[in-house]
């Protein structure tokens, strides 16, 4: 299981505004069943490193078209293997120590 955070930008809009694009990167992953939290400067998605890995991709090239010709994709991954990994968990384990 893992945790990863992800920010897809489109360049060149011709806007400042960039939430119609979240919305439909956001659709993308809405389809992958994987479990997600939009915050107000990425996506948390935790799962299989794979599932994670391959949805990023589809979330990536879906905002290609005539218009846009350019994606910034960032990913981050925290992949823990010696026990389980969730977005709760690791919320929950800073919370503990405060």
């Amino acid at each position: 299981m893992a945790v990863a955070e992800v920010t897809v930008v489109p360049l060149g809009t011709g806007s400042p505004s960039l939430s119609r694009y979240v919305a439909q990167v956001l659709k993308v992953l809405e389809t992958s069943g994987l479990k997600h939290t939009l915050t107000p400067m990425g996506t948390i998605i935790e799962g299989d490193i794979t599932e994670i890995v391959n949805v990023v991709l589809e979330m990536h090239n879906s905002l290609f078209s005539e218009e846009i010709h350019r994606v910034v994709t960032t990913l981050k991954i925290d992949d823990r293997r010696d026990k389980p990994l969730t977005m709760e968990g690791k919320v929950n384990a800073v919370k503990a120590k405060l």
